[in-house]
């Protein structure tokens, strides 16, 4: 976790950018992205795709990256990356990112970007990469030894950024360390070599985070995440599945009622609700009352976006078409850009 002087900083800068981004768009360039390990879920739309089309929508040039080399910092297969890229770019436009508007591409696509990675690593120690907590946390997740991509995980994120002259960044506060690498990465480059880089800034996200359905952490591992991709009838059976407990009455109580609470979370944020008030008014209702309640804020919200979404399924050629254009996009400025970091350095090219 960044220290709180930092986070204090981070904090200021993120509220002025949100500030100025109504009146100068033009002046931010957006950078995110996700990892394609499963189907994206609740969590994933409300906590950073739905900011994602508000960002595009608002005119700042916006760029969605789908993280396919980053699967490998904590998995040893890549099994089912291409049915996860396929259904990640179509969970996409379903929400809303218009590939018009938003260049959407992979990792693997662009070998450029990636050759970013060969300054940039010059430009940090061997220290600094260790003490980075967001690294430290994954690698104990994973139950893995610390490999040699998942310790310079934070270089390549900074590579991502980078390429593409991003300067701003939704994230939420456990990101800031990366964030603070990139910003230090882009100080150091400009400074040895000459201007290249922008500084990013975070945008921090106001979205509170979504439990899963048991009240732990949203995840597919844990059979407890409504998938955006989900049917009606599906979703219903998820809910229906989910471990509230033996009391009738209906409470808010995050604490000592994870099953509940994770439940009046999710039909609270669907429905633009409290989930106190919605707790009341279910009252002595029950599980089943709120479980109905439940499964239908969820297939009500998601309905236009699941009907877009069965849409895509059934044109897999259009999918394709869109995730080509963004990887030409992507490689046409990432040329561009090593070759600025070529010139810099004096490199014969």
């Amino acid at each position: 976790m960044p220290n709180e002087g930092s986070y204090e900083v981070a904090l200021r800068r993120s509220d002025a950018i949100r500030a100025d981004l109504p009146d100068n768009p033009g002046n931010y360039t957006m950078l995110t992205g996700d990892r394609p390990t499963g189907r994206l879920h609740l969590g994933h739309y409300f906590g950073t795709l739905k900011g994602r089309v508000e960002l595009q929508n608002m005119g700042v040039r916006t760029n969605v990256l789908i993280a396919d080399y980053q699967v490998i910092t904590d998995r040893d297969t890549t099994e089912h990356i291409q049915d996860n890229v396929y259904n990640m770019v179509m969970d996409y436009l379903a929400c809303g990112i218009d590939p018009d508007k938003t260049m959407i591409y992979t990792h693997s696509a662009v070998p450029a970007a990636n050759q970013l990675m060969l300054p940039f690593l010059s430009l940090v120690t061997e220290a600094e990469l260790q003490r980075n907590p967001t690294v430290k946390a994954e690698m104990e997740a994973s139950g893995h030894e610390l490999t040699g991509l998942l310790l310079t995980y934070p270089v390549h994120q900074a590579c991502d950024i980078l390429f593409c002259k991003g300067n701003v960044v939704p994230v939420g506060r456990d990101q800031l360390p990366h964030i603070e690498l990139t910003r230090l990465i882009a100080r150091r480059f400009n400074n040895r070599y000459g201007k290249v880089f922008p500084e990013v800034d975070a945008l921090l996200s106001d979205t509170p985070l979504l439990p899963g359905l048991d009240g732990r952490k949203m995840s597919k591992s844990y059979g407890n995440a409504i998938s955006i991709s989900m049917t009606p009838e599906e979703t219903a059976k998820r809910i229906k599945k989910s471990q509230t407990d033996g009391e009738r009455m209906i409470t808010f109580d995050p604490e000592n009622r994870p099953g509940v609470s994770g439940l009046l979370s999710t039909a609270a944020i669907c429905t633009d609700r409290d989930p106190v008030e919605i707790a009341e008014e279910i009252g002595m209702g029950g599980a089943g009352m709120l479980k109905k309640y439940t499964t239908e804020a969820v297939n009500n919200r998601f309905a236009e976006i699941r009907e877009r979404r069965h849409a895509y399924e059934n044109d897999l050629d259009y999918v394709k078409d869109v995730l080509h254009e963004g990887n030409r996009r992507a490689n046409e400025i990432a040329n561009a850009t090593l070759a600025e970091v070529r010139e810099a350095m004096g490199m014969v090219y």
